[in-house]
This record gives C-alpha cells, structure tokens and sequence, in this order.
C-alpha cells in the first residue's frame, strides 16, 4: 500500500465514529473492539471489502463504532462495557484479549471474534461445530504454527542451537511456548524465554535473550508485538538476531520472514459470519472458521543486512520475496 493511501486510511479509521454516529438512528450499528491502535486499519480492509461483498457498506447502511485500547489491555472491559451500553447489534472482538473482555461483559449480544489459540480450550466457545452461547467467530490456531515457524527460522539458521522467545505473557502465551519448547527439543535446539508484556520491556527482555547467547528469534503472537513491529524489529537488526514473524506486515516492515494466515483474509471470514448474524443468524449456530492458506514471506535486503544466504528451496516455497 502506498504511503498517501495509508495515511488516508489510517486517517479514516479515527474519524469513522464521528462520521457514523448521527445515522446510528437509522442504521445497524456493528462494534468493533481491538486492543490494538487505528494505526492497524489496513488490516481492516479486509473486514470492509467482506462486508461490502454482500452488500453492506459503511456509512450508507451501516455503521460501525471502533474502540481501540492502543496496546493497553487493562483498558479492553471498559472499552467492552461501553459497546455493550450502544445500540450495537453485533460485537467484533479482534484478538483473544478482546475476545475474553467481550464475553465477561455480555452474554447477549452477537460476537464474532478473531484470534489464535484454541478458543475451546481457552474458555470463549464450547466447541469448535455448535460454539454455544452468542460468540462465533475466526480461530487461525496460531500455537499450532509455531513448529513450522521454527523449522523454517532453522532453514536459513541451521546451526543455531539456542533460540529466543519474546513472551507476550497473554492468556495463551504459556501454550505457545509449551509448544515451541517441544519442538525446539525434537530438533535438539534451546528456547530462552524472555518476558515482554510492554513497550517498556523490551530492552530487557532483548538483553536476557543476549546474555542467552540466543542465536536466532521467534516471534508470538500478540496485539502489543504487532502494534509495536517497528520497534521490535530494530532491536532485532540492532542484536543481529534473525527473527520469524507471525505475520506479512513484520516481514514488509523489515523483518526477516513470516509465516501466518493473512490478516486481510481472517477478516474477510469475519466479515462473513457478521454477515450472516445481521440476516438473523445465531452464533451458537455459525462454526468457527479456520484459515486455510498460509503464507511464508521472506525479505532479502533484511537476509543481507545479516550476511545471511537465504537457501534456494526455500525461496522457492515462498509466497512473497521482498528484495
């Protein structure tokens, strides 16, 4: 996307719930809570360009009121609170933390989140066929990537035996780096863990990593972590650690490779199922979705910047070459 674009779309997404509300009489309203910024609209596209599909469009014949906790998650059950005071007739809850803070504030109006982990196990749905309750929704079971992510950072790294893992410390971090830790010993690799739940502690935890003489780096997923990309990635170039991404916006961003469902692609599944609520449909009655294409996104000048050769076959593989 070209930066005018961006900054117009971002731009955008700030002023929507002022655009929106004085037709909120007259047309559905749909919440939309992130624990991210506006600044992550453009993987909003996604959801709109679904929506659109079937006919609804924002501002025309419907109407969309945002909340964004701008990384701060102890601000999501208000934030939560407040959609559930509007008139809205169905909640957007984008990631697990969103997703948890929707449940615990209503148990009526329609959710439809997005989010990795397994939501069964984490206590949001019953099951994955018959969800239960009023919450639906889009799982990319991101714990169940996490070996493929390692197994593709040892492709370009392979001598590499102590890898590090920025813990995110959400309620499914303790998951995903069971299952890291898992794979790291089936392939006779090290994991050093190092907590980082804000901005403030990421020097530290990249400083623990160091002193782990950790050799290359594997990113989890969190709202935090995607919101604060750029920072992390130039601690990454700043210790030479080679890092895999849950996502196409670290690698565009500059970071080395990523692997993960597309964000622009989860959205529209999203978009589908809000879809299908708005014509009368019950959550209990919508399965949660999974993606099913994933993509592997390597950057070349960020391989040079780190002397790395990246292996023929696996260019080969890959969905997009940033050079």
């Amino acid at each position: 996307m070209r930066r005018r674009e961006f900054i117009a779309l971002v731009a955008g997404a700030s002023a929507w719930p002022l655009a929106t509300r004085a037709q909120q009489g007259q047309l559905p309203v749909v919440g939309y809570l992130a624990a991210t910024s506006a600044a992550t609209a453009t993987y909003f596209v996604g959801f709109r360009d679904g929506l659109k599909d079937a006919g609804y469009v924002e501002g025309q014949n419907l109407a969309i009121e945002y909340r964004w906790a701008e990384g701060q998650d102890d601000r999501l059950p208000v934030l939560a609170a407040e959609l559930v005071r509007r008139p809205v007739a169905v909640i957007v809850a984008s990631g697990l933390q969103s997703a948890l803070a929707v449940k615990a504030a209503t148990a009526t109006i329609p959710v439809v989140f997005l989010s990795g982990g397994d939501p069964v196990r984490l206590g949001i749905v019953s099951s994955f066929n018959r969800p239960g309750g009023n919450i639906t929704g889009v799982s990319f079971l991101d714990v169940e990537l996490a070996a493929k992510r390692l197994e593709l950072l040892l492709e370009v790294v392979p001598k590499v035996s102590v890898i590090g893992v920025l813990d995110p410390a959400n309620p499914r971090a303790d998951l995903d780096i069971a299952e890291v830790q898992a794979a790291a010993r089936t392939m006779g690799k090290e994991i050093v863990v190092a907590k980082a739940t804000s901005e403030r502690d990421f020097d530290a935890a990249f400083a623990t990593l160091v002193q782990g003489r950790v050799g290359a780096l594997l990113f989890l997923g969190d709202p935090l972590y995607i919101l604060r990309r750029e920072e992390l990635i130039k601690l990454a170039a700043r210790h030479a650690l080679p890092a895999i991404y849950d996502y196409r916006e670290f690698t565009v961003a500059g970071g080395l490779l990523s692997y993960g469902a597309s964000i622009t692609d989860n959205y529209r599944l999203v978009a589908g199922q809000v879809v299908q609520i708005l014509k009368g449909a019950k959550p209990a009655d919508l399965p949660i979705l999974q993606p099913t294409k994933f993509e592997l996104v390597i950057n070349l000048k960020t391989a040079k910047g780190l002397g790395l050769t990246i292996p023929p076959a696996l260019l080969a593989r890959a969905d997009e070459v940033i050079e």
